[in-house]
């Protein structure tokens, strides 16, 4: 399977503990394509359609035309997580580089490497 970072799947993200996103859902791929081509894993975000507009910082919307899933959604990206590339189902879209600039941000202010 080739992942390429910006690339949107269905993934199972069972089991779960308290707080964390699960089921099938969709993902957002963050990890570098270096990291894709040779890691048995990847590392994601979660995304959730349940939240009507983005309210933290580490949210990014996207449109539902935009990736081809059936609401609007919004990318969590306090919710990133390391899976086995088997835990991914079919792929959805890619993400063009608009909003993947506004992912970078938000993955930069979730690690607290850019202060608010």
């Amino acid at each position: 399977m080739k992942v390429k970072r910006g690339d949107v799947f269905y993934a199972n993200l069972n089991p779960v503990v308290g707080s964390e996103q699960g089921g099938v859902r969709p993902v957002l791929i963050i990890q570098n394509d270096i990291g894709n081509k040779y890691s048995p894993t990847v590392i994601v975000a979660a995304i959730t359609s349940r939240i009507n507009k983005a309210k933290l910082p580490t949210h990014v919307e996207i449109p539902a035309d935009y990736t081809n899933l059936d609401k609007d959604s919004v990318i969590l990206l306090e919710q990133i997580r390391t899976l086995d590339k088997k835990r991914l189902q079919r792929h959805i879209a890619h993400l063009g580089e608009d909003v993947i600039e506004d992912v970078n941000q938000s993955i930069e202010i979730s690690l607290g490497l850019i202060e608010l």
